[in-house]
């Protein structure tokens, strides 16, 4: 992720009264075919992945990169929470220069309904107003993603517009440097 060059990475793991968000690690790499071949998972996110594709195509360490953190409880982990630079040709963005820093998140359907999802992308966000200060943060999701638009108000987002992408309405929403500290 452009940007995130300006902080260290990894960081050390963040600790929030249940959770540990971390960098990825090999011992992660069944969790990440799970999270992309799961149906409920990718329900909103382009669909499912073959298993044994994802078997075969996934590196020893998967998603060891600048901006992603693995959520981790009890040693297991049960999803991921991502920032990274928007891609300027999609649809959505704040202004004309775009490559706003977005929040994106995947969970195991057995982590749903505990708040893990709230807790996870509070701390990332807390963690990237320090990282890059005064940046706002945006995030899209599709308005039948009602989980989703829930935690994205739960986390202080507002919506700035909406339109047709990937043959479904999105939602697009910003949480600026202020909101996420207040």
């Amino acid at each position: 992720m452009t940007g995130l060059a300006l902080a260290a990475w990894p960081p050390a793991p963040i600790r929030t009264g249940r959770l540990v968000l971390r960098a990825s690690e090999a011992r992660d790499r069944a969790g990440f075919v799970e999270l992309l071949a799961s149906p409920e998972v990718r329900t909103y996110l382009g669909g499912s992945r073959p298993r044994d594709e994802l078997e075969r195509a996934m590196p020893e360490i998967p998603g060891r990169r600048p901006g992603l953190f693995v959520i981790d409880i009890d040693g297991a982990m049960i999803g991921t929470v991502a920032l990274e630079r928007r891609d300027p040709e999609r649809p959505g963005h704040l202004g004309p220069d775009a490559g706003e820093v977005e929040l994106g998140y995947m969970f195991l359907p057995e982590a749903w309904g505990c708040g893990y999802a709230a807790e996870a992308c509070e701390a990332v966000l807390d963690w990237c107003a320090g990282a890059l200060p005064g940046e706002p943060v945006v995030l899209c999701t599709q308005t039948a993603n009602r989980r989703s638009m829930r935690l994205a108000a739960k986390l202080g987002f507002t919506e700035v517009e909406r339109f047709e992408e990937f043959g479904a309405e999105q939602w697009f929403g910003v949480c600026s440097p202020v909101t996420q500290s207040g």
